[in-house]
Parts: structure tokens; sequence; C-alpha cells
């Protein structure tokens, strides 16, 4: 199809929503929020939000009766305004998104980190729009960096999640409308929220590692590291913080000496885990150590 013919025939389309909703009662807000003035106002008839309300009151769902912004548009806001002219008090715009979305992600919205900080559903989403950026695995994590700058900068270190290529999403590991967890975690411990990509760490092993099994970050960062695997520090000095003397003599490596000259003998190659391999565990008979 020619191009003009497109355009031509999205117009005609987008005349018949707009008309369909001034006729089923819209016709109020219409009449000034015109196609030709005020067109991404429209793109919301594309949308499920476009045919919320009773019988038309699309936009009254949203923003309330509005009887002052009718009677003087330019100085007078409506009933409830999702900005970015007017900003009605975050409570107030968050009550109208939870009389829908109360029973399903938004269930923990109240008390959630997000709603402490006062930000509202508009902060991040985009309702006059077929297409909202932040359910794009690829966009959304654009949307979060506006407030999360440390993550940001983090995900540009050389070991990192894919979260720039859109192979990881923000909501893959965080729920942004509230959870019971810190962080707000998708799952009920920082664990079992890691054990969903990283199955093979999960377990139960023979022969456990201890702060595996406890915490994850107490050796890796998940949004991004300067040391390989997301390490918190280069082996070995991460495995010498909790191991002074294990089994065998285990001096802090300070670089002075060669491999196979001790004190260094045990440190071949300068980290623990060439010897070391399992360090999530293992269920080797043999792999008490965590050599095998």
């Amino acid at each position: 199809m020619k191009p003009e013919r497109t355009l031509g025939f999205l117009a005609v389309l987008l005349l018949a929503l707009v008309s369909r909703a001034a006729a089923a009662g819209d016709a109020d807000c219409l009449s000034c929020h015109t196609v030709s003035s005020d067109m991404p106002v429209h793109a919301i008839f594309r949308t499920a939000h476009g045919g919320l309300g009773s019988g038309s009151q699309s936009c009254v769902a949203c923003h309330g009766e509005s009887a002052e912004h009718q009677k003087d548009p330019t100085e007078m806001s409506p009933g409830i305004s999702f900005g970015p002219r007017w900003q009605s008090d975050p409570e107030q715009q968050g009550a109208v998104c939870l009389d829908c979305h109360r029973n399903d992600a938004a269930s923990a919205w109240v008390g959630s980190v997000h709603h402490d900080e006062d930000l509202s559903c508009a902060s991040c989403h985009e309702m006059h729009t077929r297409f909202d950026a932040i359910l794009d695995r690829e966009e959304q994590s654009a949307t979060c960096f506006e407030c999360h700058k440390s993550v940001q900068s983090s995900v540009h270190l050389q070991s990192r999640h894919p979260i720039l290529e859109g192979r990881t999403a923000c909501i893959d590991c965080h729920n942004p409308h509230g959870s019971v967890t810190e962080a707000e975690l998708v799952e009920p411990t920082l664990n079992d929220t890691c054990f969903q990509c990283h199955a093979e760490k999960r377990g139960p092993f023979l022969f456990e590692h201890a702060p595996v099994a406890e915490d994850c970050s107490l050796c890796h960062r998940p949004h991004g590291s300067v040391n390989p695997d997301l390490l918190t520090v280069r082996g070995p000095f991460l495995c010498q913080q909790c191991h002074s003397a294990a089994f065998h003599p285990s001096q802090l490596a300070d670089g002075s000496g060669l491999p196979g000259n001790q004190p260094n003998a045990n440190l071949l190659g300068k980290n623990c885990s060439n010897c070391h391999s399992q360090v999530h565990g293992s269920n080797h008979p043999s792999g008490a150590r965590l050599t095998r």
C-alpha cells in the first residue's frame, strides 16, 4: 500500500474511533482536544483504556467529571490530572489506577518503595499512546535509569547482566509495583530470584559452600562489576576474606614470590578456584573441599 494511502486509512480509522467515543459520551472533552490540536490524546482510543467507563465515559473514568476544567480549560485543571501541565496528588492518581489494577501486578503498591517516594503510575507509564515504552523489554531500562543512576553506571562495566541488549529486563528480578522483599524482588529471597536463571546453583549439594546458600550477593554484584563473573572482589582476595587458613597455609597474596615457591605454592595462577572449582557446592563423594 502506498504511504499516502496508508496515512489516509489511518486518519479515517482514527476519526472513526474518535467519533465513536464522542457518540458514547466523551464529546465534551473531544470538542477541545481535537485530532488536529491534540493528536496524542486520541491514541488512547486504540488501547484498552479507551473503552473504560460506563457507556461512554472513557475520559471521565480516569480524569473525573472536571466541571471546572470545562468552564475554563486554560486555567483550571481536570478533576484528576496526570500531567504534564497539571499534576494531581500522587495518591489521587494512584487511586484511579488501583480501581482496576488493585488485584493484579499492583496489589502490593501501597507501602512499596516507589509508593513511599510519592511516585505515581504516570511517572513510569504512558496512557495516551498505543505502545507503552516501559512494557518493552528493550526500552524498559531507560525509564528505570532516569532515577537509578548507580545501576545505570553498573550495567556498563565489563562484567554485567545483558540488560542493555534487552535479554535481561529489570522486571525479571524486581517488581516495581511492590513486593514483600527488600529491593522489591520478584521472589521471596535474593537467592530464589537468582535461581530463576541460575538453576544449576540451587542444589541441594552433598557438600555446600555456606556463603552460597546464605546470600549470592556476598560474592556477586547483580548489576555489574569490574571483576569477572560479577564478583565483588577478584580472586584469590575474595576467598581470603573468609579463608585465612583452611587445610593448607593460605597466606595473603601480596604480589611477592613466584608460583611454586612458598608461601604461594597453593596459589598457583593466583586463584583459589583453579583447584577449588566447585565453589557453589559439590555432589562428588570426594568433594568435601569443593575441588571436584
